[in-house]
């Protein structure tokens, strides 16, 4: 176990080791949650609880996703040097548990969520993964 004193949390080493502790994921990951927040609050706001309860399910979709490709695509090797096809692989791969999960937790959105509002779950959706875009293009 370890502990991130900037963020205060003790971790897996091994499991989490370089995801955490990195300041673009915890800036990605507080974004998307920020973002997810405001987009509840703006959708209860206007069209009522059902509303928001779909934003943050939306919002939470989008996380979920980017939590699977970073836990993924980010994993330590054990080796100090990766050459590109390992790099590639990995992130290929990433890419496929973010789609598996995305398109199982919107599935298990529809058939279980019988108030769903589905403007301000697509909408909440997309407006997190803008952030997930804008984390690639963001410099340190």
């Amino acid at each position: 176990m370890r502990f991130d004193s900037s963020i205060g949390v003790w971790y897996p080493a091994r499991v989490l080791e370089g995801l955490v502790v990195h300041s673009q994921v915890r800036w990605f990951f507080r974004c998307q949650a920020v973002v997810t927040l405001v987009a509840a609050l703006i959708a209860g706001l206007a069209l009522g609880v059902d509303a928001a309860v779909s934003a943050a399910l939306g919002g939470g979709i989008a996380i979920a996703s980017a939590l699977a490709y970073v836990w993924r695509g980010l994993r330590p090797t054990g080796t100090a040097v990766v050459d590109a096809k390992k790099a590639f692989s990995s992130q290929l791969a990433a890419e496929g548990y973010k789609f598996a999960v995305t398109l199982l937790l919107f599935a298990l959105v529809f058939k279980g969520y019988a108030q769903l509002a589905a403007l301000p779950l697509f909408l909440a959706y997309a407006a997190t993964i803008v952030v997930y875009w804008m984390a690639l293009l963001r410099q340190h």
